[in-house]
């Protein structure tokens, strides 16, 4: 007779979704600069994926620690919004105030690509919760 007892792995614990989220958030931001330093056939690989991430990845930091994101690090609102702002206004002002490239066309491109990266990943995981909850309560 199979056992009635639930075999789902228990939630996640507050610091290792933090720590998830925060990980997550960081790898994407460093692919979407080496997407675009790619794009652009930019020498100097690791240092320029560096070069270019840095705003960005101080930018979603400060929105993490300022906001304190990790209350609830993997919700789309308003973690994953906060963080995409923030990642893309902060990042532009530093990339500004360094002297680096900020013109309309990268704003949007960063707006967007940031925006599916950092809030996406945030809606994949709650469509998959909700279906995981639908299916328990059938």
């Amino acid at each position: 007779m199979p056992s009635r007892t639930n075999t789902a792995p228990a939630p996640a614990s507050a610091k290792t979704s933090a720590a998830v989220a925060a990980t997550a958030d960081a790898a994407l931001i460093l692919t979407f600069a080496a997407i675009g330093r790619d794009a652009h056939q930019r020498g100097d690989v690791i240092a320029g994926v560096l070069l270019t991430a840095w705003p960005f990845l101080a930018g979603a930091a400060i929105a993490w620690l300022v906001l304190r994101l990790w209350r609830a690090p993997l919700s789309v609102w308003p973690a994953g919004v906060a963080v995409w702002i923030g990642t893309v206004a902060l990042g532009m002002l530093l990339r500004a105030l360094t002297g680096q490239t900020v013109v309309l066309p990268f704003v949007i491109v960063a707006l967007l690509s940031l925006g599916i990266f950092l809030v996406g990943y945030r809606l994949i995981l709650a469509g998959i919760h909700r279906l995981a909850g639908r299916r328990r309560r059938r």
